[in-house]
């Protein structure tokens, strides 16, 4: 077994690692589970976990201490103890003040939608990798693809829970029965969140109908994937013509400026009491009528139709989601503590696309371009630290 010398640079002191509680409302998740804890103990460095980080997600205090972690009382102590943060979810107002120029973060940021978070981050001066940027040679977003198949699975299991009759909804078996025909779904987008909704509806015997513009990757999925799902190219017609006999239509298509895709007149199309699950719960969206719901208030009504807008279905599984996230998030957390942030990034393309945050300078063009702020070239920033 490699010693903790072995594992680090000569010139690379232990790197204190620290794991925060989430303070997201209805956010259960941990970002790291505690056998990956033990991968980063063995390779030399310190991990500090805030107390009951890992309760919700079914992971203890006393199981992170096996696995060589130690337990900090707060948020607080956190931060300022450990170098390299690891979270799951966004910087929320509520920690603004917690970072400073010391601090390596590594979580989901999404920074071109929260200008306040954009601000606190480059006013913070820390490092800053962004998951949901960290992308392969094959152009595959690595570290969103894990929540992203999760995504659609948890989609397809809530709405057919609540197309229950006990819960308000049409009352159908999803996958029907001898002389009665099974469920009616329409998923728009074949990523990675519409293709797993697809496979797990059909292998509950739904019919489906799988809907996006990208005619290569709908003859790919036919061909490789899942060779019994009908498959639709989306425009405003076929969307109108496949709404109208619906039991659940799922939204999986990640909203930009200016895509609708079931707009809200559009609702009077389709059967009353159906649902629509928007996956991507962007109010206002793709789905035009999408508002955010919640696990504890999960539906509105609008027309006639019902809408789940749930914007963290993964969480609502949450062991699962936290093994799935912190496996894959584990070999980039060692490159980082062991090389430190330059030189990770130097080595790894597929991390490097996901630094967005350097010592007050923004990398990230999208979060440039949106609220018009100075883009910094990546190679230029990594010549200057």
């Amino acid at each position: 077994m490699p010693t903790r010398i072995d594992v680090l640079r000569k010139d690379q002191d232990t790197m204190k690692i620290g794991l925060p509680k989430e303070r997201k409302e209805n956010e259960y998740r941990v970002a790291i589970i505690p056998s990956n804890v033990g991968r980063l103990v063995d390779a030399g460095h310190d991990v500090y976990v805030e107390h009951d980080a890992g309760k919700a997600a079914g992971f203890s205090d006393e199981m992170y201490l096996e696995k060589g972690a130690r337990i900090l009382s707060s948020e607080e102590e956190v931060f300022k103890t450990c170098e390299l943060i690891i979270k799951v979810k966004e910087i929320l107002p509520s920690e603004f003040g917690l970072l400073n120029d010391k601090h390596i973060l590594f979580t989901y940021i999404h920074s071109a939608n929260r200008r306040p978070q954009t601000e606190e981050l480059l006013n913070s001066k820390c490092v800053a990798f962004a998951y949901e940027d960290v992308k392969d040679q094959n152009g595959r977003f690595v570290l969103l693809e894990p929540m992203s198949r999760i995504a659609g699975e948890v989609g397809l299991i809530t709405g057919v829970f609540y197309s229950s009759t006990t819960t308000g909804g049409l009352g159908k078996l999803v996958c029907g029965t001898p002389g009665v025909k099974p469920m009616k779904i329409v998923i728009f987008g074949a990523g990675n969140v519409g293709v797993s909704c697809a496979r797990l509806a059909l292998g509950l015997g739904a019919e489906v109908v799988l809907m996006d513009t990208d005619i290569h990757k709908l003859e790919d999925i036919l061909a490789n994937k899942l060779p019994t799902v009908k498959t639709c190219f989306s425009n405003r017609a076929n969307v109108s013509h496949e709404i109208k006999d619906a039991d659940i239509v799922f939204n999986c298509v990640k909203w930009f400026p200016g895509l609708t895709i079931l707009s809200r007149d559009m609702l009077e199309l389709m059967q009353p009491n159906s649902l629509i699950v928007d996956i991507d719960a962007e109010p206002g969206g793709a789905i035009e009528s999408s508002q955010y719901t919640t696990h504890q208030d999960p539906i509105f009504v609008e027309k006639g139709i019902r809408h789940i807008g749930i914007a963290n279905l993964p969480s609502s599984v949450a062991n699962t989601a936290s093994a799935a996230l912190s496996n894959a998030t584990i070999k980039y957390i060692l490159q980082i503590a062991n090389k430190g942030w330059k030189a990770a990034a130097q080595d790894n393309e597929d991390l490097k696309y996901g630094l967005d945050f350097v010592k007050g300078y923004l990398t990230f063009k999208d979060t440039a371009d949106a609220f018009g702020m100075e883009l910094t070239d990546k190679e230029k920033v990594l010549a200057m630290f």
